[in-house]
Order: C-alpha cells, then structure tokens, then sequence
C-alpha cells in the first residue's frame, strides 16, 4: 500500500488523500510545537542545573527561534524549487540532530547551539504543509487547515507541559530529548510515505501562469505584506514569546507559583489554544463566505489582546494562568495574518511569501523573548523589584504592540502581488 503519487491535474487533492496529507504533516508540527515550547515547563530545572539567569533563559528560548529564522529566506526558495516533502524530509534530519546535541549538552553554549539547530531542522514543520496547502486546498479550506495545524501545534504545547513534568522524575530531562529524536525520526518515515510528490512544471500549468521570477523582491514590495510585517513581528512573535516561555516565569517569579502548579498553568493555556484553534477552523469558511476578511476580523479582535494584557500587569501577583490563557486567546485574531499573505500572492510565489513572513514572526520571537529577560535583569538591576522588572518589561512589550497596530490600520493595503507573465503552457516549460 502506498500513498498517491501526485496531486490532482486540478491542483486539489481527493479529501481522503488531504486528510491523510494534512495528518502526516500534523504529526511533525505537533513535535516541532513540543520542541519549542518545552523549555517553559523546564526552565525552573535547566535554571538550576546551568544557573541560568533571566536574560539566558530568555536567550536560550530565543535561540530555537533564531534558527528557525535563520533558514526562512532559503526555505522559501526551495519550497517552491523542491516541493514540501523533500525541503521537510532534509531538514528534519538537522532537527534529529539538534535534539540529540541538546540530550548530551553538558553547558549554557552547547545547549544554545542545540536549540538554534533544532529549531532550523524544524523551520519547515509549518511552512512545507502551508506551501502545499495554497495549491491543494481551496481558500476556505486553507483557512481551516491553518487554523487546525495551529491546533495540532497547541496540542503540541499541551503535551510540553503536565506530561513533561509526569515525565521528569522518570526519564529525567535528558531522556525525554532522547525520545523526541526517536519521534521525529518515525514522524520522517510517516511523510515520506504520505505526501505527495512536488511536479514543479504541473504545478504551473495548474496555476496557468509561468514560473515566478526568482528572489524575494515581489514580496518585499508589496504593500500588503509590508502592512502585516510590524503585527507580525511584535503582536504574533510576542504570543508565541508569551506562550512558549514568558508566562511560565512569570507565574513562578511573579505569582508565587511552584514548578508544578505553573506546569499545570501552561497545561491550561495550551488548552484554551487548541479549543480556540479548533473553534477557528469551524467558523473561518462560513466567514469567508459572509464577506469578513482577514484584515477586517484584526481590526475588530487585536484590541482585545492589548486591553487583557494591560490588565495582567496592572494584577500582577493576582494574575495566574488564567490571566494568560486569556491573552494568548485574545491574540489569536493575528493569526489569521498568514493565511491572508498566502492568498495574497499566486501558489508559485507561496512557499517564499509564507517564508518571508514566518521569518518576520519567528524573528519578533526571538526579539521579544530576549527583549524581555534583558528587560527584567536591567530593571532589577536599577533596583526594582521582581514584580516591577516584570511589569516593566511588559509594559514596553505592550507599547511595541499598540503601534504596530496602529501602523496596521494607517496602511490601507488590499491589493494582491503582481502575478507572473502568462505564457502558453509549452513555453512555461
């Protein structure tokens, strides 16, 4: 028994085929998101196993999202050269090798260089099955498959946080790595026997338009893009940032939590993100269909984001998990800002927009995440307590994304980016 080797000639896959596609590629998506945000339920144990301080931890966290940014501008690229399946076979092998370095690291440098490895070997967990997803699926339906690999990638989070700590005093940190390797080797087996393969002269004549012209300039320039970059790198970086590290500290160093009860906190917030996403996947075909774009469904959410936050540090002590599960919820209408770069440029220009912007997002992580633990050791250090340094650093976080939100609304950018010439199908060849 072997999976279909090629897509439809229409460009579109039969449902049991997508929904073996789109299983295979949740599958590594759900590692990769485990990977990522696995430091938060363990960074009271690596902090005191390396005496990491804030700005470490926050540098550590950020280095899987360095890497990750590090490899968007080739993946983009190759994306569109190789097809999903190659580009995501090839770089899960550096993932494997990552999480194995990350198992034998005996200090601060070598756990940094781990992670920024694994967190290029799973650059692509998201962007490959998005890439195919613009030319296998139909818009409504690349809604809702974005909107449930979001969902995979919260159950993901899930699994990082009370089933990690379950773990901990069997396995010990050091073995749970050992076993992600194993895992991601086995997810590579599951996509190599599942995902079509990538016909790059079929999928042109299946777009009808000749190959894209090389590089990135297309995406730069487009005023649309352009409009989602500042929201994308503070408002939907600062999420992930939030999600994957920072609400975790600050239930242990800020609300007085034990290493236990902020796993079971984070347990929590992942949680309310899977509903969410899966709640998203529902709704967002029915409000393509009444008209309600993308762009406008930003404008009416993301100040719900900003007010929740404003009150999580005005709380302080008084916020627990809770409190962030409510933000990261809030902050889920900015999500919806990389479906709409997708559909904003043709399927041959998709792999390289998709990557550009994931690059914009994971580089806001990386930024913000950092930002944020040097924030609170320089405020500490000028005196302030744990509490204020924290509020403090969120304070800043919260002006970065207010305006970029404002930018977001100034920029009245619908248009689409320019398609390539078409030519007859023999000469696109």
């Amino acid at each position: 028994m072997s999976a279909p080797s090629t897509a439809s000639d229409k460009g579109s896959l039969p449902i049991a085929t997508a929904v073996l596609v789109f299983l295979s590629f949740a599958l590594a998506y759900f590692l990769s998101a485990l990977v990522r945000a696995i430091t938060a339920t363990l960074s009271p144990t690596l902090s005191a196993e390396f005496a990491l301080q804030s700005s470490d931890l926050g540098l550590l966290a950020g280095g899987y999202f360095l890497g990750f940014a590090l490899t968007q501008l080739p993946l983009g690229n190759w994306l569109d050269r190789f097809g999903p399946k190659r580009v995501i076979l090839g770089f899960l092998s550096l993932a494997v090798l990552g999480v194995i370095a990350f198992a034998l690291a005996g200090q601060f440098a070598t756990l940094l260089a781990a992670r920024v490895l694994t967190g290029m070997g799973v650059s692509a967990c998201l962007m490959a099955p998005l890439t195919g997803f613009r030319r296998w699926l139909t818009p409504a339906a690349q809604l809702r498959a974005n909107a449930w690999m979001l969902m995979t990638g919260s159950l993901g989070m899930l699994a990082s946080t009370l089933p990690v700590q379950w773990l901990m005093p069997v396995v010990g940190w050091r073995g749970l790595f050992w076993g992600l390797a194993v895992l991601i080797a086995l997810a590579m087996l599951v996509l190599a026997w599942a995902v079509p393969r990538w016909d790059t002269a079929e999928a042109h004549e299946a777009d009808g338009h000749a190959p894209a012209p090389p590089g990135y300039g297309a995406i730069w320039r487009n005023r649309f893009f352009q409009r989602m970059t500042p929201i994308g790198f503070f408002c939907y970086g600062g999420m992930v940032a939030v999600q994957t590290l920072w609400a975790g500290p600050w239930m242990v160093r800020v609300s007085g939590f034990s290493a236990a009860q902020a796993a079971q906190g984070l347990f929590w917030i992942n949680a309310f993100m899977l509903v969410t996403f899966w709640v998203w996947g529902l709704v967002n075909p029915a409000l393509v269909r009444r008209g309600l774009s993308a762009p406008r469904l930003m404008a009416l959410g993301m100040p719900l984001s900003f007010v929740v936050l404003l009150a999580n540090i005005v709380l302080a002590e008084g916020v627990g998990w809770l409190g962030w599960a409510l933000y990261c919820v809030s902050c889920t209408f900015v999500t919806l800002s990389q479906p709409a770069v997708a559909l904003a440029f043709v399927p041959a220009l998709a792999g390289r927009a998709l990557s550009a912007y994931n690059l914009v997002i994971f580089s806001g992580v990386f930024v913000v995440q950092w930002g944020i633990g040097l924030l609170v050791d320089a405020f500490a250090q000028a005196g302030w307590s744990v509490t204020a340094s924290f509020q403090g650093a969120f304070v800043v976080y919260l002006v970065c994304c207010v305006l970029s939100y404002l930018y977001f609304l100034a920029v009245k950018a619908e248009g689409r980016a320019p398609t390539p010439v078409r030519q007859p199908l023999g000469q696109a060849r």
